[in-house]
């Protein structure tokens, strides 16, 4: 009884961090370049209540193992990459990337990777997103002349201005793109950061060597569908529902047995 119920406290755990993922999900439902979670769980081990033996020269077939598992536990909480819709805003200096690729932001010590491409001009003419980290590597920020006008940006990611009169370009926004996107990890305000396993950065061009192009006055919507994250947060509820279930059932045998006795 105490393997059941043990059982059933590792699937409760574990649905607890699904609807935790689900629900993270619905709350970034409108969040620009967010990209929805997704929980996996694997069976814990069995416990081998008998081995598997092979067919005897006597002629006696095989017989097949025995084993009880012991539950479930969390295999990976993935976050998956896919490309979100995009929105036209019609403002300059809104990018959506259609493609894969990240673009890049720093705060002047480090640098991170986004997908939100909602940026922003300061009083001295750098670009900066909502939080104020620079656009681009450290030490090379983007700065447009406040005197410029007819700013425009390219799907190259070449940003070009008229200042005085003269047609003038400004350091083209590069994308990142990395080998394995799903190794990075997440640092808040649509922000990710290098891992171990998500490889470096490989800096260049938009729209070249498989990074995608930018696109001018649009933003990418956030990957998560509500239809689906509602699908599975009711699988999510039932399997917990049920988990609960093996306790209780499991709890009113022991107190059959403890009954006896009397």
């Amino acid at each position: 009884m105490l393997r059941s119920m043990y059982s059933g406290i590792s699937g409760m755990k574990n649905f607890q961090t699904k609807l935790d993922v689900i629900g993270n999900n619905i709350s970034n439902v409108n969040t620009y370049g967010f990209k929805k979670g997704r929980t996996v769980f694997k069976d814990l081990v069995s416990q081998q209540i008998a081995g598997a033996n092979g067919p005897t020269a006597g002629g006696r077939g095989g017989v097949n193992p025995k084993q009880v598992g012991l539950g479930v536990q969390l295999a990976a909480i993935d976050t998956i990459h896919t490309e979100g819709s995009t929105q036209t805003t019609g403002r300059t200096l809104d990018l959506a990337i259609s493609g894969d690729g990240f673009f890049q932001v720093n705060d002047g010590t480090n640098t991170y990777y986004t997908r939100a491409g909602n940026f922003y001009m300061d009083q001295n003419g750098d670009l900066i997103n909502s939080d104020g980290f620079y656009l681009g590597e450290v030490g090379a920020p983007f700065n447009i002349p406040t005197t410029a006008t007819s700013l425009s940006i390219g799907t190259g990611g070449t940003i070009s201005y008229i200042d005085g009169g003269v047609l003038n370009t400004a350091q083209q926004i590069e994308i990142a793109k990395f080998a394995n996107p799903e190794g990075l990890s997440k640092a808040g305000a649509n922000f990710y950061g290098i891992t171990d396993n998500s490889g470096e950065p490989e800096i260049g061009i938009p729209g070249l060597d498989g990074r995608g192009a930018i696109a001018p006055g649009s933003l990418e919507m956030s990957n998560v569908d509500l239809s689906e994250e509602f699908t599975e947060m009711i699988v999510a509820q039932r399997g917990f529902q049920a988990n609960t279930r093996i306790i209780t059932t499991s709890d009113e045998i022991l107190q059959e047995l403890m009954s006896m006795k009397r």
